[in-house]
């Protein structure tokens, strides 16, 4: 069965000729066409596309001319990243019918490799959301349990590849969306650096805190995505030029004389599973070599008020270019340019997105500017030097990934504070701009996986790739029951 193994296993195969694309493709679209009826990870499949492309990899490769070792493999991608010529819906009804005519860079980079597009995943509304429930196409099932959410906002990406349903796939993460889905779905999530890739072509939610990054079964299939999308696009004005420093072929899982910090505040109001989980493996890590160093970030309690502040504020003004003229959804009901305005947005946006256009558009009104936004953007200078001051003092910071493990559908939507309360633990890491991940360390009892978080300084991706290969090596591999 091709569709179990993940990229690094399908690279083999396909390097040694055992397989062809076209195989692993159909091999892929026939697990969709059973399994995501109860799962509803993907928005969009174009089927005749993808077996083309997998023809035409296969030709590339009886002719010697692969475009790299990947040529061939199939990937999963949320579906608020830009693809040429194949719709494109950030899960809202006012881009339901959009085809955007260029390629995001991060998408261009897989399809140089030769990577081929196994269709684009379902997410919260623009990504605005912890659970994946706030889609105009429907929510997305935990494949561990499908009465309870795969978590967000790339939840389809996550659920994608916990069901294999992909072999990997691309996400976002402007506060813990690639982050927390991979822990609620038991796969490996990982988000970069920012400015390590390229955000151009990625739909803006949050522009100073959105970042794609990847999902994988394992750390190496994470870790071979995020090396193929990595690096400077000049078409991007916060991308950096530094030299990619990430190679899954030199993954070490070695932590001999490497210092871990553990912040006593994220071990506080989370499940007591969660909790005892984690610690037994950071006693494990402990044991290999690593010195376990316990630290503080003393504002970890403001993060929450500064990353909803900031995220709605940038939002506001990001999504204030649909209005109905340019693009997207138009209101056929209209007399005027206002209420062309008015009632597109009303008609168009979901009730979370129009909450936070709701929220960011108050805090940046006059007389409210200081009192909110720039006391956030304060706030956030704090949490950043915060983070500097602790990875000053060891290597990288391991944490729990969520306070709870997947929680049911509708549990939360009534309570939008408590759904926001749920990314306490990762958005700390979007604010600071460092890479951070989550490595799948268990079940439950109730049979939920549980994610461990590793986070380490700018650009040290390969790091906490490593720390994170370890912790995996003494996990027992987890995978939903069928």
């Amino acid at each position: 069965m091709l569709y179990t193994k993940g990229i690094k296993e399908l690279l083999l195969l396909l390097n040694k000729k055992e397989v062809s694309s076209e195989e692993i493709v159909s091999s892929f679209i026939e697990r969709i066409k059973i399994k995501d009826k109860v799962i509803n990870s993907y928005i969009t499949i174009d089927e005749q596309l993808l077996l083309q492309q997998a023809k035409e990899s296969d030709r590339r490769r009886a002719q010697g001319k692969a475009l790299s070792p990947f040529d061939g493999i199939p990937i999963a991608v949320k579906d608020n990243i830009n693809t040429k010529g194949v719709r494109t819906t950030c899960a809202s009804k006012i881009l339901e019918n959009f085809v955007p005519p260029f390629n995001a860079t991060a998408y261009e980079k897989m399809l140089n490799s030769g990577m081929i597009l196994l269709g684009k995943t379902n997410m919260d509304e623009f990504a605005m959301g912890s659970s994946t429930e706030n889609s105009y196409f429907g929510p997305t099932k935990n494949p561990y349990n499908i009465e309870r959410v795969p978590g967000g906002s790339s939840g389809g990406s996550a659920a994608a590849v916990s069901a294999f349903m992909a072999p990997g796939s691309l996400g976002s993460d402007t506060g813990g969306s690639i982050r927390q889905p991979a822990a609620f779905c038991g796969v490996t999530g990982i988000k970069p650096t920012y400015g390590r890739v390229s955000r151009y072509g990625l739909v803006a939610f949050a522009s100073s805190l959105d970042q794609i990054g990847t999902f994988g079964k394992k750390v190496e299939d994470a870790a071979i995505l995020l090396q193929i999308i990595s690096g400077y696009d000049s078409k991007d004005s916060t991308s950096v030029n530094r030299e990619v420093n990430i190679d899954y072929s030199k993954i070490n899982p070695d932590v001999k004389n490497i210092k871990i910090g553990v912040p006593e505040e994220y071990f506080k109001g989370i499940d007591s599973e969660i909790k005892s989980n984690i610690e037994s493996k950071i006693a494990e890590l402990e044991k290999l070599g690593a010195s376990i160093v316990p630290i503080s970030l003393k504002y970890t309690e403001y993060a929450i008020p500064v990353y909803y502040l900031i995220a709605t504020a940038e939002a506001s003004s990001n999504l204030a270019r649909y209005d109905g003229v340019k693009y997207g959804y138009r209101s056929q009901n209209v007399t005027d340019l206002l209420s062309l305005y008015t009632k597109t947005r009303s008609e168009g946006f979901g009730k979370e997105v129009k909450r936070r256009i709701i929220l960011g558009t108050f805090s940046l009104s006059s007389g409210y500017y200081d009192a909110y936004y720039l006391k956030a953007l304060k706030g956030r200078a704090l949490i950043i030097n915060d983070f500097r001051e602790a990875l000053s003092k060891v290597d990288a910071i391991v944490s729990p990934v969520t306070t709870t493990t997947a929680f049911p559908i509708g549990d939360m939507t009534d309570d939008p504070l408590q759904m926001y309360m749920s990314d306490i633990l990762t958005i700390s890491a979007n604010l600071a701009g460092i890479p951070a991940l989550s490595v799948p360390t268990g079940l439950d009892s109730k049979g939920l996986p549980i994610g461990l978080q590793v986070m380490g300084n700018h650009f040290e991706e390969q790091k906490i790739i490593n720390i994170a290969k370890a912790v995996e090596s003494i996990c027992n591999e987890i995978s939903p029951v069928d």
